[in-house]
């Protein structure tokens, strides 16, 4: 059993539902310490929902840039157990005809992302050794708080980087990216997010007397209308169309015959390079005071857009997967660029690090019930990692 196996077992045995880490840093630091990484406590938020932070660090001394490995160890909730086949947090190895690419190993958050934290470290402990004087810095940036509010987690390293003139050159954030076959997409960017809860304001009244009401539905249906048949742009080379989504819509007091006096309306912005914040939140005002919408509208910045162009990062992240995944294994793997997808603290890092890029396993079972992650992609990813920081960092041919 090789050492990123037995890392990604361990971690997935440890119930991380966000923002705990049930023991997933001690793990870690067994085996950042021992290698020389100069790991620091950067753990934020209240008492009762403490988030744990790893920043690690391993510097030779010798001028060169910085590599980011950065990734989270909180899971989100099982969901019933009962209709788990196996208890999550014990991992499970499953074989067979079901399994076309070998056995799997089942678990919560064996694919986002403890087996891709697990390569990075054991992907950064391998390179270190192999080169103690490589140059520049290899470091990792681990939180528990990722799949909650992520305010506590990446978010506040990132300040605290910040704050201290950190620099970092680039970085591998673990998220399951791969669709069909390891390394088959990797992610040079991610769309912003920005929320809306809108609450129109009528009149509530007895259904039978419209007229001594105001409905706050009739009210807002024609501006909903226009809301989502805007295009709010068309999207460029790297990102789709900006898309207005709503989310969530609740009205009423529970009885039929009555016309409800407010109405709350949740949205979401999935927002391409082309659009701003400041531009959507003014393009829905402007529908909401076209139709005459008695309204209040309080928004959420959840992050920016951000693309990385390509650099010396996805030249050593995509020589590294096609010799590690494809070419070098004698398959045919063709590696697409995308923005798609949810958000990831990659938007936080973004902000300090010029070079941003996401690459993990397939992202089949992610969040579901029965997660899982084949075994047979654990070296490779791995290899990855480590190959990645091989050509960043200047020392493939070392």
């Amino acid at each position: 059993m090789g050492a990123t196996l037995r890392l990604t077992e361990a971690l997935i045995a440890c119930r991380s539902v966000t923002p705990a880490d049930a023991g997933c840093r001690a793990l870690l630091l067994q085996h950042l310490q021992p290698a020389g990484f100069a790991c620091e406590a950067l753990d934020a938020g209240p008492p009762e929902a403490r988030v744990t932070n790893l920043w690690a660090v391993h510097d030779a001394g010798v001028p060169g840039p910085t590599l980011v490995f950065a990734g989270h160890t909180d899971v989100v909730p099982t969901g019933p157990l009962e209709r788990w086949a196996t208890d999550p947090f014990v991992p499970t190895h499953r074989s067979g005809a079901a399994y076309p690419n070998g056995p799997r190993l089942f678990g919560r958050g064996a694919a986002d992302m403890k087996a891709a934290v697990a390569a990075m470290t054991v992907a950064a402990c391998e390179f270190v050794a192999a080169h103690p004087r490589h140059p520049g810095r290899v470091a990792l940036l681990i939180t528990s708080d990722e799949e909650g509010p992520a305010l506590h987690g990446t978010r506040h390293v990132v300040e605290l980087l910040r704050a201290r003139g950190e620099r970092l050159d680039g970085c591998i954030v673990g998220e399951p990216t791969s669709v069909h076959r390891l390394g088959d997409m990797v992610k040079n960017g991610r769309r912003g997010t920005l929320s809306g809860r809108l609450v129109v304001h009528g009149v509530q009244g007895h259904i039978a007397y419209p007229q001594l009401a105001a409905n706050p539905l009739h009210l807002l249906a024609p501006a909903l209308a226009e809301l989502v048949a805007t295009e709010w742009d068309r999207g460029n080379a790297f990102f789709p169309p900006t898309s207005f989504q709503v989310s969530n819509i609740h009205a009423g007091t529970g009885a039929f015959n009555v016309i409800p006096g407010e109405l709350v309306l949740d949205f979401n912005f999935r927002f391409s390079t082309e659009s701003t914040p400041a531009a959507l939140r003014q393009g829905v005002e402007a529908v909401l005071q076209r139709h005459a919408v008695p309204h209040t509208l309080e928004w959420t910045l959840g992050g920016e857009p951000f693309l990385t162009p390509p650099g010396t990062l996805s030249t050593a992240l995509l020589a590294a997967i096609a010799a590690a995944c494809g070419e070098g294994q004698g398959a045919d793997l063709s590696t697409e660029l995308s923005t798609t997808g949810g958000t990831s603290d990659g938007r936080f890092i973004a902000q300090i690090c010029p070079q941003v890029m996401e690459f993990g396993v397939i992202n089949e079972s992610i969040h579901k019930l029965d997660e899982w992650v084949d075994v047979a992609a654990l070296e490779p990813l791995k290899q990855v990692y480590r190959q990645t920081a091989e050509g960043f960092l200047g020392t493939a041919a070392a």
